[in-house]
C-alpha cells in the first residue's frame, strides 16, 4: 500500500507593498530569466517580435548577439529556417507559421516541432533543434511565447 505524507505550511499573504500575480508584468519576468538562462530560450512578443534571447540560444540558432536581436522580428533577426527535403529550400510562409513559436502564440497551445537551421557559414552543417513553445499570457490574453531549444 502506497503511503502519502503531506504537511502543511503558512499562507504566504501579500503585504502591501507587494504587487500581487495579477500586477506584475509576465512578459518583463519572463524576459529576464531568459536574458540571464544558461539554456537555449527566446521569447517573443504577440508581434514577433525578440523580446530576450539568452547566449545559447543565439549561439544554437547561428544568431548574433542577443543586444543585436532584441526588438527584431523574429525571423528578421537572421534565423534561417530549411525544410527537411534533400534540396534545403527555405520555409515558405504557410510553413513558417506553423513552427512552434509562433504556432504557440496563435493557438494559446503548447507547441513542439524540430526546426532545421541554416548554419552561419558558408558551406557548413546545418543544425537540427527540437523546439519546444508555451504561449505566454498577460491578463488572460496570450501576449508572447516563450521557447526552448535543444540540439538533436
Amino acid at each position: 500500500m502506497a503511503h502519502v505524507e503531506l504537511s502543511l505550511s503558512e499562507v504566504f499573504a501579500p503585504t502591501t507593498g507587494t504587487p500581487t500575480e495579477q500586477e506584475c508584468d509576465n512578459i518583463g519576468r519572463w524576459s529576464a530569466t531568459v536574458s540571464s538562462a544558461d539554456e537555449p530560450c527566446l521569447l517573443i512578443d504577440d508581434q514577433t517580435r525578440v523580446v530576450a534571447v539568452s547566449a545559447a540560444g543565439c549561439e544554437l540558432l547561428c544568431l548574433g548577439t542577443p543586444e543585436e536581436l532584441i526588438g527584431l522580428p523574429l525571423l528578421d533577426g537572421g534565423l534561417r529556417l530549411l525544410d527537411f527535403t534533400a534540396n534545403r529550400g527555405e520555409l515558405t510562409e504557410p510553413e513558417i507559421d506553423k513552427i512552434p513559436p509562433l504556432l504557440a502564440l496563435t493557438s494559446g497551445r503548447l507547441a513542439r516541432g524540430l526546426l532545421r537551421i541554416e548554419s552561419a557559414t558558408v558551406g557548413g552543417p546545418d543544425a537540427t533543434v527540437d523546439a519546444v513553445s508555451t504561449p505566454v499570457l498577460a491578463g488572460g490574453a496570450v501576449a508572447g511565447s516563450l521557447t526552448f531549444f535543444s540540439e538533436v
